[in-house]
């Protein structure tokens, strides 16, 4: 089966702290909100220490429109992916023109060509590279692109491929927009890049990189309103349920237990959950409703609490700390993430 090989993840320039993001909310928000001191206290909740922007934080405090900012963000985005690729194949000493496909997965800026278009023209890759832009999955997209990616790998033994996740949400941030829902978003989300190289199994990947077993993708009826975007004249605007923790409680667990079930694997005998931490709520959520042990959930939570919610790739950065650890031969992952449709991804690998 095919394997992860090496995962390398990039920030933007700009760190900003909980304090400096809680001041830019209260300046903004206070003549929305009379109870503006209560609701700041999802800083404190969210138990994210920092996190990176693609623009230093005075930037956000004017309008800007839809066109300026996705100007910005094919500019920032491409620098990152660029830098994220370059740290995962470097740790194999791997050259670009050695890629056969690449997927890039994104939902927080536009752009046709694709950024895998303009990736072939600044990094080099061979002309006869395979692309694969995925948009639209939100939060579920650096599952869902690891997913895809091991399906190419698979029915192709002998080539490598690249998935690389990018996300600039602090550039969908919407000035005019007073609502409960960007006070969240401005508390939580970030911006960051990763990439994955899979391999096929006629490719040679290092000592005990973990193998795909099986993945698969769920979407629920009449959820469109759970997560995602309304597209304005202003740029992307959050939609952002607070509902999204009880769904995780009553809906994710059925679909984790057929699906491992399906695999002869149960809840409890699963060694490595690699969740993409949506919120600290989330993974309170997930660990209530799967009753897991304590520190299943740890490179989740140090991800979020240094980086934040990067959407797509944020994953990306949790399985590259999976990936640092020791591991026992036999031991399985699995790779979780929950996204706008509202939809659900795992992937199941083994060490």
């Amino acid at each position: 089966m095919p394997k992860i090989a090496a995962v390398g993840t990039a920030t933007p320039d700009h760190k900003i702290t909980k304090a400096e993001g809680q001041m830019f909310a209260r300046h903004l928000f206070q003549d929305q909100f009379r109870d503006i001191d209560r609701l700041l206290t999802v800083f404190d909740s969210a138990q994210i220490e920092s996190r990176y922007f693609a623009a230093p934080l005075e930037w956000f405090s004017t309008p800007h429109g839809w066109a300026e900012k996705n100007k910005l963000f094919l500019v920032q985005a491409l620098r990152l992916c660029q830098q994220a690729i370059t740290n995962c194949l470097e740790k194999i000493e791997m050259d670009v023109k050695e890629i056969d496909q690449l997927v890039l997965v994104t939902s927080t800026g536009l752009a046709t060509p694709s950024l895998d278009a303009h990736l072939f023209n600044t990094m080099g890759f061979r002309q006869n590279i395979a692309r694969t832009p995925l948009w639209g999955l939100g939060c579920a997209g650096g599952a869902a692109g690891l997913a895809r990616g091991f399906s190419f790998a698979k029915a192709c033994p002998k080539e490598k491929v690249l998935v690389c996740c990018v996300e600039l949400c602090s550039l969908t941030f919407v000035h005019a927009d007073r609502s409960k829902s960007n006070l969240i978003a401005t508390s939580l989300f970030a911006d960051g890049a990763a990439a994955a190289l899979l391999v096929g199994d006629e490719v040679q990947a290092p000592f005990n990189s973990p193998k795909f077993l099986a993945s698969q993708s769920t979407i629920w009826h009449e959820s469109t309103d759970v997560m995602g975007w309304d597209i304005t004249d202003d740029g992307m605007k959050v939609i952002f349920s607070k509902d999204i923790p009880t769904i995780v409680e009553t809906e994710i667990k059925p679909q984790l237990d057929h699906f491992l079930f399906s695999q002869g694997i149960e809840n409890g005998q699963l060694d490595r959950l690699i969740a993409h931490p949506g919120g600290m709520k989330v993974l309170q959520a997930y660990e209530q409703a799967l009753t897991l042990p304590e520190g299943k959930l740890k490179h989740a939570r140090d991800i979020l609490q240094q980086y934040g919610n990067m959407s797509s790739c944020t994953v990306l950065f949790v399985l590259e700390r999976e990936m640092n650890e020791v591991h026992t031969s036999g031991e399985t992952g699995l790779v979780l993430a929950l996204g706008p449709g509202f939809s659900c991804e795992q992937v199941l690998v083994r060490w």
